[in-house]
Formats: structure tokens, sequence, C-alpha cells
């Protein structure tokens, strides 16, 4: 009795190869490999969006770091320079600046209403009796407008559809998962059986795509929220530049 007892024992405590297999890690590329075709249309859409968001990702990131370089080189020279023509002078080797277009804009601005006045030169402004004069300070302020609109949406291009990629995957992702799910009752209904080993393979085909579509949704609203932030930060540059050059232009040529 003793023996039998302790074989009973040691029966129990070896490991159930069928819950080792239940708890193994899901083999991904299989379940892709035997999932239904529309779930495979589904899956191949999913990774799409995830690779142009990713593309986008990477090349807002170097965008974004070479406008702050060049920001940060144009505004020294622009504080440094007495004259705007020093300053036109490095623009063209600056452009991903978005301050280029606003300075390029309000200096052609000038320019125009500067040109036909006596000594209108807005490239020195100085003291001095017959020192021009603009016409019009609004019409500079409205050029600065502009031109801010304008290199907004240079900033903006292209991180709007991390937005989209953001609330349209999981939907998309979910759309496979319930076709998948009804063709798994659909050959339940036909097998006859809902057992665990009829059920489970195509439930599990069936939250792959949810899971594609998490995976391109999340990293898409983590860097649109990143860029959104950016994009504010050379917004708020923007309005402070365009108000210095509003300074600078009213002390001169008013």
């Amino acid at each position: 009795m003793p023996v039998y007892a302790l074989a009973r024992v040691a029966q129990a405590a070896q490991p159930d190869a069928g819950a080792g297999e239940l708890t193994s890690s899901p083999d991904v590329v299989r379940l892709i490999a035997e999932a239904g075709p529309l779930v495979k249309v589904v899956l191949l859409v999913l990774l799409l969006f995830s690779a142009l968001s990713w593309g986008i990702i990477l090349y807002k990131f170097w965008a974004f770091r070479r406008a702050e370089r060049q920001t940060a080189r144009f505004m020294a020279v622009f504080r440094k320079s007495s004259k705007f023509s020093e300053v036109q002078a490095v623009c063209p080797g600056l452009g991903e600046s978005p301050l280029v277009g606003l300075f390029q804009s309000g200096y052609a601005e000038l320019n125009a209403q500067l040109r036909s006045a006596p000594a209108g030169d807005p490239q020195r402004p100085a003291a001095a009796a017959t020192r021009p004069t603009l016409k019009s300070l609004d019409s500079v302020d409205r050029a600065l407008l502009r031109a801010t609109t304008v290199e907004l949406s240079k900033l903006e291009s292209r991180v709007t559809f991390l937005a989209t990629t953001a609330s349209l995957t999981p939907f998309i992702g979910l759309f496979g998962t319930v076709w998948g799910i009804m063709s798994s009752f659909l050959s339940i209904s036909a097998v006859g059986s809902s057992s665990l080993q009829t059920v489970g393979p195509g439930i599990a085909e069936a939250l792959i795509a949810t899971a594609a579509g998490l995976f391109a949704a999340i990293p898409a609203v983590f860097f649109y929220n990143h860029f959104t932030n950016r994009v504010k930060h050379f917004s708020n540059e923007m309005d402070d530049f365009a108000l210095e050059f509003l300074n600078i232009s009213e002390r001169n040529f008013t």
C-alpha cells in the first residue's frame, strides 16, 4: 500500500504534457500562415500602416533635428548682424529653419515698401534725417503671419498620418478579429464540437489581428503627441521672432 501511494504521488508530480503545450509561447508565424484570407488581408493592411508610420517617424526626427540646428545658427547670425543683407546672405544655407521663411517674407515686404523711398535701403537702418520710412507696419505683420502659416504647414506635413494610423488601425484589427471569431463559430457548428481544441486555434488566429492593430497604433499615438509638442515649440519660436522683427522694423523704419 505505501508503494502504491508513492507511485500515485510521483505520477501527480510529473508535468502534464498538454498543459506545457498550452502554456508555451504562441507560434505567431504559424498562426498567421493558418489564418483565413480576409484576416491575412487585414494583417497586410496593418503592416502597410505600420511601415508608413515608422518611415514618417524617422523622417520627422531627422527633419526636426535639422530645423533646430539651423534655427540656432540663424538666430545667432540675426542677432549679431547690423544689416538685414548679412542675414539674407546666410538664408539659402539654412532653409530648413522655419524662421528663415519668416525673415525672407518680412524682408521682401520691407523692400517692397522702401523701394521707392529716398535712401530706401532697409539693409542698413540708420538714424538719419532722410531715413526711409515704412508705409504700413501692419503689412509687414500680415506678411509674417502668412509666412508663419506656410511654415507651420510644412512642419505638420505627414504628422496627421500618425493620427490617422492611431485612430484607424485598432478598428481594422478588431474587424479582422471579429471575422476570425465568426469563422471559428462556423467551424464549431460544422464539426459539432465546442471543445478547446476546436475553438482555441481559430480564436488565437483571430486575436492576431487585434494585436497587429495595437502594434501599429501605440507607436503612432506616442510619436504623434511628441511631434505635435515639437511643432508647438517651433510655433512659439516663430511668434517670438515675428515680434522681434516687428520691433526692429518699427524702431528703424517708422
